[in-house]
């Protein structure tokens, strides 16, 4: 069965973010005052084969460990769905 892993990744809360900084500066810069904080990431989509949706959670979990978030300075949360 294929599965649809939605993968978001963020940098852990503390580390400076100065993309997010800089796209807040521009958004003031646009006259969007009400913005008070932008943060960034990355998102992935991963569609996978897996036998179970235990299987695909796992196997995308540890995509995540060892290859698309850096743990010392970034987070992640992820869900899984079958995919059509």
């Amino acid at each position: 069965m294929k599965y649809c892993g939605k993968v978001v990744v963020t940098l852990k809360p503390g580390v400076f973010d100065p993309q997010g900084t800089t796209i807040r500066n521009a958004l003031h810069a646009l006259a969007y005052r009400e913005v008070e904080e932008v943060e960034t990431g990355k998102y992935f989509k991963i569609i996978l084969e897996a036998a179970t949706k235990e299987e695909a959670k796992e196997r995308i979990q540890r995509m995540c460990d060892q290859l698309l978030a850096n743990p010392v300075i970034e987070q992640y949360t992820f869900e899984v769905e079958e995919y059509r």
